[in-house]
């Protein structure tokens, strides 16, 4: 598919959709965005709005549930055992779609810089609910979604977040 399709993120309706040239709908996936809403600034814990492009496709060949720190595959797979031992983290998991903002004064450069504040859409745990905000600030998905979302696009793929 590639470069053809495009991303929207709806922050209230707490979904991905994923539209080809025409605007149609290819694919809709339900994902968890920030506990504190829409914003940009660094530190905020907020999912940015406006119109982004995946800059990186990290994690091609992992198995699913990979557990990431930093972007780096730790060598570990989520599990049961590794969530008890870590309750309160954000996994990051099986792939990551790294956002790059376009909107130079809103979600580039300086202090609201999406790449910089890592803004992410990613794999979660299997206990993180999709379909309402529960993130620090990325986009949550399921993994099969997210693994199922990354074999689709490519690097380059526009991305619109909007509430």
């Amino acid at each position: 598919m590639g470069t053809e399709v495009h991303i929207e993120i709806d922050l209230r309706a707490q979904t991905l959709t994923l539209l080809d040239q025409q605007d149609h709908e290819i694919k809709q996936y339900d994902v968890s965005t920030a506990t504190k809403g829409g914003g940009e600034f660094e530190g905020s814990n907020q999912t940015p709005r406006g119109k982004h492009r995946i800059r990186a496709k990290i994690g091609a060949d992992s198995p699913p549930g990979t557990v990431f720190k930093e972007r780096r595959p730790t060598g570990e797979v989520y599990s049961v055992e590794l969530a008890e031992s870590a309750p309160r983290e954000d996994w990051i998991l099986s792939r990551i779609l790294w956002l790059c903002g376009e909107e130079i004064g809103r979600n580039r450069l300086g202090a609201m810089d999406s790449m910089r504040r890592n803004i992410y859409i990613h794999g979660a745990a299997d206990t993180a609910v999709m379909g309402k905000p529960g993130s620090t600030g990325c986009i949550r998905m399921s993994n099969s979604d997210v693994i199922d979302l990354f074999d689709r696009i490519d690097v380059g793929t526009k991305v619109l977040i909007h509430e």
